[in-house]
C-alpha cells in the first residue's frame, strides 16, 4: 500500500486563546437565546405552567444544555427576572435624566415608564407571576438591589435639584415617587381587561392611552411641584 506523502498545512493553527474566546461568545449567545425563549414561556404561562421542553424547542437547544447553564427551572426563572430588570434599568440610563431640568426629567421618566410597559408587556406578566410567589426568587438574587440602586440615586438627585431651585416640594422620598410612577402605569395596563369591561370603555384605544399618560403626568407633577 502506498502511503500518501505528507503535505504541510499552509494554514496556521488557530490560537488557543481565540478558540476559548469563540466558545465563550457561543456560550453567551446560547444563554441569551435560552433567556429569550424562557421569557416568552414564563410570561405566557407563568412559572407553574412553563415547560423546559418548550423552552428548549423555542431556543433551539437540547434541554440538558438549559440545565447545564441554569441548573433548574426556578433558577432559570430568577435569571429571566434579573435579565428583565437589567434591560429596563439599561433603557432608563439612556434617558440621561441628569442632563435634563428637574421637571422635564420627571415628565420624561413617566412617559418612558408608560411607553416601556406598553412595548414590553412581558415585564408586567413576569412581575405578576413573581408576586404570586411572594418574590421568593428575587429574594435569592445577589444582583437585584444593586441594579435598582442607581435609579433611586438618580431620582434622588433630580428631586434635590428641583428642591434647590424651589421648584419641588420638600419631603419627597425617591423610592415612593418611583413606586407611584410605576404603579400608575402598571395597574392601568395589568388590569386593563377588567377595567375596560367594568367601565364599558376601550382603555387601550389610542385616545384613551394618550389621555392616561396626560393624567398620570399631571398627578405626579401635581404632587411634586410647589403650590
Amino acid at each position: 500500500m502506498l502511503s500518501r506523502p505528507h503535505t504541510p498545512s499552509t494554514e496556521a493553527p488557530e490560537p488557543v486563546a481565540s478558540v476559548v474566546e469563540m466558545r465563550g461568545r457561543n456560550a453567551d449567545r446560547t444563554q441569551q437565546e435560552i433567556l429569550r425563549a424562557a421569557t416568552e414561556e414564563f410570561s405566557t404561562v407563568g412559572l407553574g405552567g412553563a415547560r423546559m421542553e418548550r423552552i428548549a424547542a423555542l431556543a433551539g437547544v437540547n434541554k440538558r444544555l438549559i440545565y447545564y447553564y441554569f441548573e433548574s427551572k426556578e433558577l432559570l426563572f430568577l435569571s429571566v427576572l434579573e435579565d428583565t430588570y437589567a434591560r429596563i434599568r439599561a433603557a432608563e440610563k439612556k434617558l440621561r435624566l441628569e442632563n435634563l431640568d428637574p421637571a422635564t426629567a420627571v415628565r420624561r421618566l413617566v412617559e418612558f415608564t408608560w411607553q416601556y410597559y406598553l412595548e414590553n408587556p412581558e415585564f408586567l406578566t413576569l412581575l405578576n407571576s413573581e408576586n404570586l410567589h411572594k418574590a421568593r426568587h428575587l429574594q435569592r438574587s445577589s444582583r437585584i438591589q444593586e441594579m435598582n440602586s442607581p435609579l433611586v440615586q438618580l431620582l434622588r438627585d433630580v428631586v434635590e435639584r428641583g428642591q434647590r431651585a424651589e421648584l419641588f416640594r420638600e419631603g419627597v422620598d425617591p423610592v415612593q415617587l418611583y413606586i407611584s410612577i410605576a404603579s400608575l402605569c402598571y395597574f392601568y395596563l395589568s388590569n386593563n381587561a377588567t377595567l375596560s369591561t367594568i367601565f364599558g370603555r376601550d382603555l387601550l384605544a389610542p385616545t384613551a392611552l394618550s389621555e392616561r399618560l396626560s393624567h398620570m403626568t399631571e398627578v405626579i407633577m401635581g404632587y411634586l411641584l410647589r403650590k
